[in-house]
């Protein structure tokens, strides 16, 4: 007799999104999230990590390299998030990659310094995590790592270094880009991002009646059963929320 194979997941953190992947994210995988710009990723991403602390007591790694750690605090301030109480508790760690690149002064208890190889850049991920023993890790984004590492023509083989350790570090991870055109099926920046990750979700508009609306879409998530179809979320006061029931676009 066969043993039935269970896979063992964690809650996105993310109202609505969970019914639609099976009840939460393979533990361990890696999660492309694509979208063009202000479709909701970096929320997405830094969502899944605070919540990650606040309702399962899961402590995460925030890579910010597109605005100051400072700033993300600030931002997400507006949706009743207290990042600092998590910090102190040593559950929660921002890595700040942006004030060394811009030649600002940073304060952070972590900080990405300005000069760094991709190798050094990875392994300073990796020390964090081992850290704080974090189960959640978002790295917002991908094109920012090319610009900051200076590798656009090496961005193929940094990221497939980044993939080996991020399987090598256990967490589950979503790592942030831009659809240059979702469309007409480019949904990443270089093109090999969706190859790399073991799940794909992407966030973009549509037009409805005079006006945008935000969709979701999985495109791919291994180990899972999902639709192809189109969901309706919205940005809400206290974050994402997604309508599985809701009008399929």
């Amino acid at each position: 007799m066969l043993m039935e194979y269970t896979i063992e997941r964690l809650k996105s953190g993310i109202p609505g999104f969970d019914d639609i992947i099976q009840g939460g994210f393979p533990s361990g995988t890696t999660v492309l999230v694509t979208g063009p710009t202000g479709s909701g990723k970096t929320t997405f991403g830094v969502q899944f990590v605070y919540k990650g602390v606040e309702l399962y007591n899961e402590p995460g790694v925030i890579v910010t390299l597109e605005e100051r750690a400072q700033d993300l605090r600030r931002e997400m301030r507006a949706f009743g998030w207290d990042f600092e109480k998590y910090e102190k508790e040593g559950k929660l760690a921002i890595i700040d990659g942006v004030s060394a690149v811009v030649g600002l002064p940073s304060e952070e208890q972590y900080v990405l310094e300005g000069n760094l190889r991709a190798e050094d850049f990875l392994r300073y991920i990796y020390r964090v995590v081992k850290a704080i023993d974090a189960k959640r890790l978002v790295i917002d984004s991908i094109p920012s790592i090319a610009f900051r590492l200076g590798v656009e023509n090496e961005i193929r083989e940094v990221l497939l270094q980044l993939h080996t350790i991020l399987l090598e570090m256990g967490v589950t991870s979503i790592l942030t880009t831009e659809a240059p055109d979702p469309a007409n099926g480019k949904i990443s920046r270089y093109g090999i991002e969706e190859y790399i990750a073991r799940g794909v979700v992407l966030l973009d508009f549509v037009e409805k009646e005079v006006e945008l609306k935000r969709y979701l879409l999985v495109r791919k998530m291994r180990e899972t059963k999902h639709s192809m179809k189109k969901y309706p979320f919205e940005i809400t006061e206290s974050g994402i929320v997604v309508y599985p029931s809701g009008e399929v676009y």
